[in-house]
This record gives structure tokens, C-alpha cells and sequence, in this order.
């Protein structure tokens, strides 16, 4: 995890603090069912709650003895409780029962974070995509002027999107949101399956079914992969923005705050620095995904080659998306769009985004073949394309003599009518929006 691109309240999730913290929790509340069947003292376990307490420094001087995370936590729980009361902790428990239950909870933490999030950016989107619907610029294919769109349904598309990623996280929360306490491996031969029901009622986690010793990962990987779509989405966002920012184009642009610089060596660079940082943290969380897949193929009832990739993937994935969604929505809430400036670009190729609709045309009204009415059309494109001519495409048309031949210049003139290509974005936002 690096500080620099880490939110506070993900960020605590991921502390050794916090992870011992739900260590705790979970092995007082085995405990505590256990006393219910008489099996522990339940003095005992209010002792240890009163007394418990934690060092992150103790702990890393006694995992450097003993090479084992879990029973150092026990030691230095017992170091701070004193006398017998915390030989009641860890009854039939195997150190993947404590372990894999706290990467569930923390990932249900950072997962409902990233869900409150993914809500906030929807709202923003919605916003935009209101406040734009009828601004209109030209789309483009293959980076080449093709047809008029507009700005409101190019966020109206981001937020369809950016729905679907709500639904997926949402659906690889509650998949990897599980508990699985069943002892050595997961038989329940040394502990009653109850703990495992009593803890997950009380995390909020479901059980799992089948744990063997550990958790099944294909749970994980739909998780780490969910969030490699969404980092996906926000780069394409990103990258949207990144070409609309251009010089030559300048169509849309990132705010530039008083105080901001743009480049050290030129001072009137104004760059789309945030497009580019989410371009960059969108290739991180997609890095995560491969090796969230490989932990997938387990030894047996359980091996721990998994364990090294998840302290590494689980924190970084989890902060670095987190990050960059309320980087994006930031970028998106103060995004500048140069509504002339995309008329005056849509304007460069002198009517010839109107080419489909001609064509149509002739082949529509003057009953001429596709092939004869796209070589007529394209043969006048061609004029304006290679700069040929200085004058519109409408009226080389309409001093074409093959081309009134077969429509009048009335015909020609409604071709031009740009509210042609707008005229079913209401149906759309509609179908979007409601």
C-alpha cells in the first residue's frame, strides 16, 4: 500500500491493529458459545474481555521466536490477561479458521466502502449525464469523426456501466462475506459446528458449506476480479477524458485549481494529470487478478501458498480502487466541458457526418441501390476529405447533378437537420433513468 494514493478509512481496515483486533472478537465469541454448552467458564471469557489487551510490537518480537503469527497473538493476549482464563481461547480451532474468517470480515468492510462509493459516483454521473443530455458534440469511431452524440449520453453510457459494476460487487461481497470455523481439515471434529453459526450471526457473515481447512479461493478470485472490472470502467472514463482534453480537440478538461502547475519546464501546461493517475492505478488492481486466480488450485485440504499473495492483494486492491473511485468521482463532479468548442469540431469536416444519412436517402426516396447511392456520396466526401474544394458537403450535393437528379435541395437541406441524430435521446435517458 502506498500513501500516497490511500484513503484514511480504507486504509484502517487494513492495519495490524484492526486485524487483531477482529482476532480477538472472533476467538472470545467461539469461546463464548462454547460456554453456552458448559464447555468453558463464562467468567473466564469476561475476564478475558475485560483484561485483553494487544502490543503489534510484542507481537513481531514473538512471531521472530516462534515463526507463527497466530500463536504469538496468543501469547501476547495471555501476557496481557494473566493466570489460566486464555486457555480457554483456540479450543479446536485451527489458526485458517481465525485467519481466513478475518480476511472475509475485512473484506466485507472495504467491500461496503467500495459499494457507498460506487453509489456516490452513480449519483455524479446521473448528474452530468441530466445536465448534458442535449449538449452536442460528435462521436467518434476508431478516433475519427463519425456521428453527432451528446455529452449527456456519453455519462448516460458511464452510469449504465458503472451500475452493472454495482450488481457485480454486490453479488462477489456476499460470495466471499463467509465464515468457516470447522477445525482441522473441516471436519468439526474438535469444535462444535455451532461456533461456526454463533460467529458468522454475529460478523454478518454467511457460513460456508464445505471449508475444508481453509476457505475455498474461487471465492476471493470473483472478488478481486469484480474489482479489476470496475478499476476497467474507471479507466475507460478516464481515458475518455484524457483524448476530450487534448489541445486540438478541447472539448472537455480536468478543473485546474488557483495554485496549480502544469509542468515544471512550461508554465502553460495545463495536463489531465488525474486521467492519467487512474490510467495507472486501473493496470494495478487488474495486476492483482492473476494471482487472486492461481490461489484458486490448492494442496489438498489446505497449503499456504496462498496466504503471501492475499497480505499483498487484499490491502492494495482493496485501497487502491477505493482511492481511484473517489478520485474519479472528484474529477468528475469539477469536469469543464467546452460545449462550443465541440460544435466548432463537429463542424471540421463540413458536413460530411451527415454522409449515412444521405446515402440513406438516395436509396430511401430515389430507390437506387446501396452500392450506386454509397459511391455517390462517397465520391462528393471524398472532395471536401482530400481538400479539394473549399465548399460544404451540403452544397456540393446540392450542385451535384447526379445527386438532384434524384432528391431536391429541400430534401437536401432536412438531411443537414442535426436534430435528426438527437431526436431519440429522451427514449434513451428514459430506458436509463426512468
Amino acid at each position: 500500500m502506498v500513501p500516497r494514493y490511500a484513503r484514511k478509512e480504507m486504509s484502517e481496515i487494513w492495519k495490524e491493529d484492526n486485524k487483531y483486533k477482529i482476532w480477538l472478537e472472533i476467538e472470545l465469541l467461539a469461546a463464548e458459545t462454547m460456554a453456552e454448552d458448559g464447555i468453558v467458564p463464562i467468567e473466564k471469557i469476561k475476564e478475558i474481555r475485560q483484561k485483553a489487551k494487544w502490543s503489534v510490537e510484542r507481537i513481531a518480537e514473538i512471531e521472530a521466536v516462534t515463526k507463527h503469527d497466530v500463536i504469538a497473538f496468543l501469547t501476547n493476549i495471555s501476557e496481557s490477561v494473566g493466570g489460566d482464563a486464555t486457555k480457554y481461547l483456540h479450543l479446536g480451532m485451527t489458526s485458517s479458521d481465525l485467519l481466513d474468517t478475518t480476511l472475509s470480515y475485512q473484506l466485507k468492510q472495504s467491500g461496503e466502502i467500495l459499494i457507498n462509493g460506487l453509489k456516490e459516483l452513480l449519483r455524479v454521473l446521473k448528474e452530468k449525464a441530466l445536465k448534458y443530455k442535449n449538449s452536442v458534440c460528435i462521436g467518434r469511431s476508431h478516433g475519427i469523426h463519425a456521428e453527432p452524440v451528446t455529452f449527456g449520453l456519453k455519462f448516460a453510457g458511464f452510469y449504465t456501466e458503472f451500475e452493472r459494476n454495482l450488481k457485480r460487487l454486490e453479488f462477489a461481497l456476499d460470495d466471499v462475506s463467509v465464515c468457516a470455523i470447522s477445525g482441522a481439515v473441516g471436519t468439526y471434529a474438535n469444535i462444535s459446528p455451532k461456533v461456526q453459526e454463533f460467529v458468522a450471526r454475529k460478523l454478518g457473515l454467511k457460513e460456508e458449506l464445505v471449508s475444508t481447512q481453509v476457505i475455498p479461493r474461487d471465492r476471493h478470485a470473483s472478488f478481486f476480479n469484480c474489482l479489476a472490472l470496475v478499476a476497467s470502467s474507471i479507466e475507460r472514463i478516464a481515458t475518455e477524458i484524457r483524448h476530450l482534453q487534448r489541445t486540438e480537440v478541447l472539448e472537455a478538461e480536468e478543473a485546474f485549481t488557483k495554485g496549480q502547475k502544469g509542468s515544471s519546464a512550461m508554465p502553460h501546461k495545463r495536463n489531465p494529470v488525474l486521467s492519467e493517475n487512474l490510467t495507472g492505478l486501473a493496470r494495478m488492481v487488474r495486476s492483482y487478478c492473476m494471482p487472486a486466480m492461481e490461489n484458486v488450485a490448492l494442496w489438498h485440504e489446505r497449503d499456504i501458498s496462498h496466504s503471501s499473495v492475499e497480505r499483498f492483494i487484499a490491502p492494495d486492491a482493496c485501497i487502491t480502487l477505493d482511492f481511484a473511485l473517489y478520485r474519479l468521482i472528484g474529477l468528475v463532479q469539477n469536469l469543464v466541458i467546452y460545449e462550443e468548442n465541440a460544435i466548432n469540431n463537429m463542424n471540421k469536416l463540413k458536413g460530411l457526418i451527415f454522409s449515412q444519412r444521405v446515402m440513406l436517402t438516395l436509396i430511401e426516396k430515389a430507390g437506387i441501390t446501396r452500392e450506386d447511392a454509397y459511391r455517390i456520396v462517397q465520391e462528393n466526401a471524398m472532395k471536401i476529405w482530400e481538400g479539394k474544394t473549399e465548399k460544404d458537403f451540403k452544397t456540393l450535393l446540392q450542385e451535384n447533378s447526379e445527386v438532384v437528379a434524384k432528391i431536391s435541395k429541400v430534401q437536401i437541406e432536412e438531411i443537414f437537420d442535426i436534430s435528426y441524430h438527437t431526436k431519440n435521446i429522451d427514449y434513451i435517458f428514459q430506458k436509463v433513468f426512468g
